[in-house]
């Protein structure tokens, strides 16, 4: 066995040449090490290749003016009897500015093996039942598992492909006795992570892995540690958000609102979702031939209309509304060819009136809209732009109410927006916020046809682009969920959610829930939260609250148990539902804006918890009593 060891001053860095694993250790701190199972290796289409299996190896010390570390060189491997030549580089190295530790993993010579993953770099060693041993997950607005933890992690949403609802931010983290590192995939746009805890522990699992693009693993990926001593999950979030502000990504809604003063405007709203019309085509999954009711129903805007005043007359001050369904042939029908409004329920001349109702009574308007579901009876559809994949084939499904469809490539969702919000502005639609179905939730498109060749990293810019086009011209965008790669163009969001809010109510909780999401973007990018009370032991308001987000005042799902929206409850008088949501905008309009500086734990109880903002302000939130308290900041007592 052969050890190299490298980085003495900053981050010592030990490499078992037999292995080909790595430990590091930073300062006087405990070392880290890959645990003992993991043999490094790549996921082929004829099964797994070890990188251990190269026909020849090679070790070499790495030295430049920033930093060192360890280059290793893999070539030659064997496929179906035969060697062929596919060559690539691990290169492991510490920046001597900083200590932090680059792993990179580069594609020289890709011949001869199909890579479908490298899983590279290790999980860490990280064994012993104790409540102060514990795991960092993004999905979705974070999860925080214990070595203890007594419920079986499941698999993530996207197997946590970053970029998706799986991954809202491409890192993860681990602490113990409050040492900790954070791994943040430098290169996330074809990467993802995988986890595992068994019940009770009494280890937690979690790496990272790297997928091809367009075919090939094509280009150097990179995974950046950061090691942290006397941390906790505070210190790791605030440790990304400085990476992130040091790329220059952090755009906050106080920017967002020099561009677009609306956001203002946006921050306190009640949320409104609410449909026109639903049509589920005989030949989608959805279509339930035994209860054609459910298939079909039809709310004029003249009914929306009506609503709107009523709610204004009941006090709601401000109020901001997202209207499915509005075109023909009904909701998710016909994309990205959605129109004209529906002719049923009232055409242009209705939904003009319900707009400018709204604006009568000074709240806002948005509509949802979609640009990534192609479906086939969109008389502009052409298989040509739809997403081809390397081997030719174009995927397709029909789960959704319209029937068969492909994906768009995201190089033509631009044009589709522009055609689509001048032909909303022709007919005197005044829109103050537009969603932009599933772009934050779904991982990132590619397509391999010449005319429009598109990776994911290239997918995630042209979705960011049609954002964009939505700010310059005076419209808030919104999309589905949140990621990274959206925060700075995207202002609100329909939800943010903890991962036990999209499983049944009474489902055991994956993990313990914590703002991870919001200790980085709360001043961002604005979230509303659910506001249902599901029992007298769970009221979705106090996550509301401890988040500082903006309420839903009503949610009506657009698929019946879909999106976290489940049948069962307490049900509750609209007076209450208007009393509840009051008390989570007044919070909203003061910190919406602010940093989530701090959440913790009281007493290392986490069924009491607490959050600071920026402003002074803080929330506490008893779980077990189902209590809340707030405490504004008052300037004149500082």
């Amino acid at each position: 066995m052969v050890i190299h060891s490298i980085g003495e001053n900053v981050v010592q860095i030990c490499f078992d040449e037999k292995a080909l694993t790595f430990s590091f250790k930073k300062g006087n701190g405990k070392e880290w090490n890959w645990e003992k199972s993991y043999v490094p290796y790549m996921e082929c289409e004829n099964g797994k290749v070890l990188f251990g299996d190269a026909a020849e190896i090679c070790h070499e010390p790495f030295h430049t003016g920033v930093g060192e570390g360890i280059l290793s060189t893999y070539t030659g491997f064997e496929n179906e009897g035969k060697t062929v030549p596919y060559t690539f580089q691990t290169l492991v190295w510490v920046e001597n500015a900083t200590g932090e530790v680059y792993c990179e993993w580069i594609p020289l010579r890709e011949e001869g093996l199909e890579v479908k993953k490298v899983f590279w770099p290790g999980s860490m060693g990280f064994a012993e039942k104790r409540e102060d041993w514990y795991t960092l997950l993004t999905h979705q607005q974070g999860m925080l598992v214990p070595n203890t933890w007594e419920v079986e992690l499941e698999s993530p949403s996207f197997e946590g492909f970053f970029g998706t609802a799986g991954a809202y931010m491409p890192w993860f983290a681990q602490v113990r006795e409050r040492e900790g590192y954070l791994a943040v995939c430098v290169t996330p746009w074809n990467a993802g992570y995988q986890a595992e805890h068994p019940a009770g522990g009494p280890y937690t699992r979690v790496s990272m892995r790297f997928e091809p693009s367009l075919g090939k693993i094509d280009y150097r990926r990179v995974v950046k540690y950061i090691f942290l001593q006397d941390c906790d999950y505070n210190d790791i979030c605030k440790a990304y958000r400085n990476y992130v502000e040091e790329q220059g990504r952090l755009r906050t809604l106080e920017e967002k609102a020099v561009r677009n003063p609306a956001v203002n405007d946006l921050i306190g709203c009640s949320f409104l979702h609410k449909g026109i019309k639903t049509f589920v085509q005989p030949n989608s999954d959805f279509y339930a031939p035994e209860n054609p009711e459910k298939n079909n129903h039809l709310t004029t805007f003249a009914q929306r209309e009506q609503e709107i005043r009523q709610l204004h007359e009941m006090g709601v001050e401000k109020l901001y509304l997202h209207l499915d369904g509005w075109a023909e042939p009904g909701y998710d029908n016909r994309h990205p060819d959605y129109g004209p409004a529906c002719e049923e329920a009232g055409g242009w001349e209705g939904m003009k009136s319900l707009a400018d109702a709204m604006h009568e009574c000074g709240y806002l308007f948005g509509i949802h809209d979609q640009y990534r579901d192609y479906y086939l009876t969109a008389s502009s559809f052409d298989e040509n732009f739809a997403c081809r994949l390397p081997d030719g084939t174009i995927p397709q499904h029909q789960r959704w109410a319209g029937g068969p469809q492909s994906y768009l490539c995201a190089t033509q969702a631009p044009h589709y927006v522009k055609r689509n919000f001048e032909e909303l502005a022709k007919h005197g639609i005044e829109l103050d916020c537009a969603y932009l179905d599933v772009f934050t939730c779904n991982e990132g498109d590619e397509c391999d046809n010449p005319m429009h060749r598109m990776t994911r990293r290239d997918c995630y810019a042209y979705r960011a682009r049609c954002f964009e086009y939505l700010m310059k011209n005076g419209i808030l965008p919104s999309s589905e969920e949140v990621n990274d790669w959206a925060a700075e163009s995207q202002v609100f969001c329909h939800y943010a959610p903890y991962d036990f809010m999209m499983r049944a109510p009474g489902s055991p909780k994956q993990a313990i829930p914590v703002p991870l999401y919001n200790l980085v973007y709360h001043d961002c990018v604005i979230q509303p939260w659910m506001m249902e009370k599901i029992s007298e032991e769970e009221d979705y308001m106090l996550y509301a609250l401890l988040n500082g987000g903006a309420p839903y005042l009503i949610r009506d799902a657009a698929y019946p148990n879909i999106d976290g929206v489940f049948d069962g409850g307490m049900e509750m008088k609209l007076e209450e539902d208007i009393r509840r949501a009051k008390v989570v905008s007044a919070l909203h309009e003061k910190v919406g804006k602010c940093e989530l500086v701090r959440h913790e734990f009281v007493d290392g109880n986490p069924q009491v918890q607490k959050s600071f903002f920026a402003d002074g302000t803080s929330v506490l939130v008893d779980f077990q009593k189902q209590t809340y308290e707030i405490m504004y900041h008052d300037p004149e007592k500082r």
